[in-house]
């Protein structure tokens, strides 16, 4: 792998990290109650997360441009760990075995492409 694709994985990476914040940012404005339905959709939280949305498909048109189209769901597949993470830390989700044996499988199948890919 070149030094040039390192970079655009990295863009590709930062993209999916700052969706899953997004997502975060979603998941956080659908707690709360709202009066009407419109400031359900026009909230801080919910215009933030999809212009961060927005954000992340440019990032990933921009490493797309970089990167083998193979490598692209590799490091997509990077969220699930995000997600895991904000979901203990921020929404205090508890992690069971069948959690940490699919994040083993896909850590495995990361490993595996980056190995033989």
């Amino acid at each position: 792998m070149t030094k040039n694709n390192i970079i655009y994985a990295c863009v590709l990476l930062v993209g999916v990290f700052i969706s899953a914040v997004s997502q975060v940012l979603l998941k956080k404005a659908t707690l709360k109650e709202y009066e009407n339905t419109l400031q359900e959709y026009l909230n801080p939280f919910v215009i933030v997360a999809y212009s961060i949305f927005i954000l992340s498909t440019l990032l990933s048109i921009v490493a797309y441009r970089g990167i083998p189209l193979s490598m692209g769901p590799i490091l997509e597949a990077t969220s699930y760990f995000y997600i895991t993470y904000f979901g203990v830390k921020i929404f205090s989700e508890k992690m069971n075995w069948k959690k940490i044996m699919a994040l083993g499988f896909i850590n495995l199948g990361i490993l595996i492409y980056a190995v033989w890919g």
